[in-house]
């Protein structure tokens, strides 16, 4: 993770080097997760909903996304998705923690019984 983390700095210092103003990032799986969250601190990051970008009129492919993505966030083309604040989503994943180690406790109860 640090390897990762470390490449994820570079990008952000690149997209400031560069004047980018607003990262967009497709909201696909769990992969923009690392990437919005380090980059939402120095940045004002957009989630673009993969449906939505879809509908927009023009031209997406697999090779010209990131470009595609670039425009539609620039000509403001694409609306962000709401992500919760940081504080909220530490409290969800507290949460989610505790009902994992909840679910795993009553099953090895049950397993034992």
């Amino acid at each position: 993770m640090h390897h990762d983390r470390r490449s994820l700095g570079l990008l952000a210092d690149w997209l400031a080097q560069n004047k980018v103003t607003i990262p967009g990032m497709e909201s696909t799986g769990v992969y923009w997760k690392p990437v919005f969250h380090i980059l939402e601190d120095q940045f004002e990051c957009w989630l673009l909903n993969a449906a939505h970008v879809r509908n927009v009129p023009g031209r997406k492919t697999d090779v010209a996304d990131a470009a595609w993505l670039a425009d539609l966030v620039a000509h403001g083309l694409a609306r962000s998705s709401f992500v919760s604040p940081k504080p909220f989503r530490d409290l969800r994943e507290l949460t989610r923690a505790r009902r994992t180690v909840v679910e795993k406790k009553t099953r090895e109860v049950q397993r034992l019984e």
